[in-house]
């Protein structure tokens, strides 16, 4: 059986780690290279780097500080934020990356999955889909969960595996930054409608809440943030009791 994973993700914005609630309200988190080196020595088995509001503003993802993080890591290190070609790619895994996440670039030019995945490989391809449950649909939300799409969350989720995705990482709108758990029922149906791996992001607040993931949610991995960042839940720790409960991880 594969092991689970957990991942810390570190938002970006202005050059420092952020975090919010239901993607609003944000508070400073600290250093993002200070943090990722911490994370990479306390046991992490990835990381996840997102500039949030490149796509918002137009630009690109920093690739010096990519470029820094990259060289304090030595755990696998995905990085997410205004990419939206190959050249886009080319240059994060050059500045030490090991996975690119596409959201939004992807929703708009469906082609880009194909494209990069044919160029580097689909274990290089993280497509991340922000959704929020409407009047009992899971909607696919764009540029950082600020526009609503009409695409529903599995259906979404089944055209990204065949154009060519290595991994999901599904972030619950309604779940992000309450620490009240994953949203583990649509976590649950699209392990089982898919074949690729599933990260689970948005809602950890306790370590019951990840041992929830992986056993309702079926989840390959969790990704959390505040929880991590503020110094709540230690990951060995939670790697201990994730453990203890049977599930499969890496200590």
């Amino acid at each position: 059986m594969l092991t689970k994973r957990i991942i810390p993700c570190l938002d970006i914005k202005n050059g420092r780690t952020v975090k919010g609630v239901n993607f609003v309200n944000l508070i400073d988190a600290g250093d993002p290279v200070i943090l990722a080196k911490q994370y990479a020595e306390l046991g992490a088995d990835e990381l996840v780097f997102l500039d949030i509001s490149a796509t918002l503003e137009g630009r690109k993802t920093m690739l010096e500080m990519v470029l820094k993080v990259a060289e304090q890591v030595n755990i696998p290190f995905t990085v997410g934020g205004g990419i939206s070609t190959i050249a886009d790619v080319t240059a994060l895994l050059n500045c030490g990356a090991d996975k690119v996440s596409i959201n939004s670039s992807a929703i708009k030019r469906p082609e880009l999955i194909n494209e990069l995945s044919g160029k580097f490989g689909s274990q290089c391809v993280v497509v991340a889909i922000d959704a929020k449950r409407i009047d009992g649909q899971w909607m696919v939300h764009l540029a950082g969960g600020t526009i609503p799409t009409e695409l529903n969350l599995f259906e979404w989720a089944k055209e990204v595996e065949k154009r060519g995705a290595g991994e999901i990482l599904f972030t619950s709108m309604n779940n992000d930054g309450t620490k009240a758990g994953f949203a583990n029922e649509a976590l649950a149906k699209l392990s089982s409608t898919l074949n690729i791996p599933i990260i689970a992001s948005g809602g950890a607040g306790t370590v019951q809440h990840f041992i929830d993931t992986f056993t309702i949610g079926k989840s390959d991995a969790a990704l959390a943030a505040s929880v991590f960042h503020f110094g709540e839940i230690a990951i060995m720790d939670l790697k201990t009791q994730l453990r203890e409960n049977k599930i499969p991880i890496r200590l």
